[in-house]
């Protein structure tokens, strides 16, 4: 074993400590070790182990899965020991032949921790009297058979606990569930208990209306039989009116769909007509845009004019009356696109007042014409 003055897992309890974590069934033997009173120190954990282990029959397995992890073994043994060598694995397949041996040992009770240094094998040993007792042999086959039937019956009951820990746990857990859905069900019972109470109370109410309401028609229908009883015959004469204001009715209705027809055609028209007003008045438009090209050029020409006189002195006169001919002719110009925008503002006036009183008109006469074709109707 490698030496360690550090930790305490570098003993023999070290790497039987690991089978718990490689065989899950060795979880117990640990538990039951560590749980042992009087053991100090891990050489007597280790043959407490050992001993539970024989008595199990399940040594061999044991130490199979810890000498298979060679890489766990390295760090409690050296690695020219004897349990990494290949000796190792074989010594394990003999401890097979150990499972065939009931031990009973003893292990409360015993110093375990010290070293021991004689074993006394004649407790083990048998006498000549011993081997001529057929009776006492029978009795111990039929102990030994005992033995096995209660180790079978244990094995099956860890079975049993195992799984009726299962089922415990999952009753549980449903039992919690249905608990809530119990309370969650009492709660809306509640709920609906009182809901039932409200809607008894309002029935109760309704069907006192009810009945004050039924009496209340009853005489009210009697008194209307009496009063129809009374006014039957005035009512084919009224039958009879009632179907002339009908056909007269009729007849206006026609004559007003008829109208409505006509003021339908006349609001189309009425839309050409503004269209047709605005087309003029987009012309007249480009005309005072041209009219305005116009005058500037002329001022231009006023101006390449005026930069003439300057040059030349002979020529004044006649540029003089040149440039008072041209500007005639702008006052002329800007005095008839003045009238012309004035013109042109006065009849966007006026077409934009004629088509809001068409539509006014319109509207309105629409609005009496389907009143009186409602009336009609009616």
């Amino acid at each position: 074993v490698r030496k360690s003055f550090l930790s305490y897992n570098k003993t023999i309890w070290g790497p039987l400590e690991l089978v718990e974590k490689l065989y899950p069934e060795a979880e117990e033997i640990g538990a039951s070790v560590r749980d042992l009173p009087g053991l100090k120190t891990p050489l007597g954990r280790a043959r407490a182990w050992l001993r539970l282990a024989l008595m199990q029959k399940k040594m061999a397995d044991y130490l199979r899965c810890l000498i298979i992890q060679r890489d766990l073994l390295s760090e409690f043994y050296e690695y020219h020991a004897l349990m990494m060598e290949e000796e190792g694995a074989v010594i394990v397949g003999l401890l097979v032949g150990l499972n065939v041996i009931d031990a009973n040992l003893c292990v409360k009770g015993e110093d375990l921790d010290s070293q021991v240094g004689v074993i006394d094998f004649s407790m083990y040993l048998k006498n000549e009297e011993d081997i001529g007792n057929k009776e006492r042999n029978v009795q111990i086959a039929a102990i030994l058979d005992q033995k096995n039937y209660v180790e079978e019956l244990n094995r099956q009951l860890n079975s049993t606990v195992s799984s009726l820990h299962s089922r415990v746990d999952s009753l549980e857990k449903s039992n919690t569930k249905l608990i809530e859905e119990l309370a969650i069900a009492k709660n809306n019972i509640i709920k609906l208990q009182e809901e039932n109470h409200q809607l008894r109370s309002e029935n109760k109410l309704i069907l006192m209306k009810t009945q004050q309401h039924l009496e209340v028609t009853k005489v009210d229908v009697e008194t209307e039989l009496q009063t129809y009883k009374h006014s039957r015959q005035g009512l084919d004469e009224m039958y009879n009116e009632a179907r002339r204001q009908l056909r007269d009715e009729s007849q206006l209705r026609q004559d007003v769909e008829n109208e409505l027809a006509v003021q339908v055609s006349m609001k189309h028209e009425i839309e050409l007509a503004m269209k047709l007003l605005e087309k003029d008045i987009h012309e007249k438009q480009d005309t005072l845009i041209g009219l305005r090209q116009q005058l500037e050029e002329v001022k231009a020409i006023n101006i390449e004019m005026y930069q003439k006189l300057q040059g030349s002195e002979d020529d004044l006169k006649e540029k003089n009356e040149i440039i008072a001919r041209l500007e005639e002719k702008t006052n002329k110009i800007t005095a008839a696109m003045r009238q012309l925008e004035q013109s042109d503002n006065d009849l966007l006036t006026q077409t934009r007042t004629i088509a809001m009183s068409l539509v006014k008109c319109a509207s309105s006469d629409t609005q009496d014409q389907y009143k009186l074709v409602k009336d009609i109707s009616f």
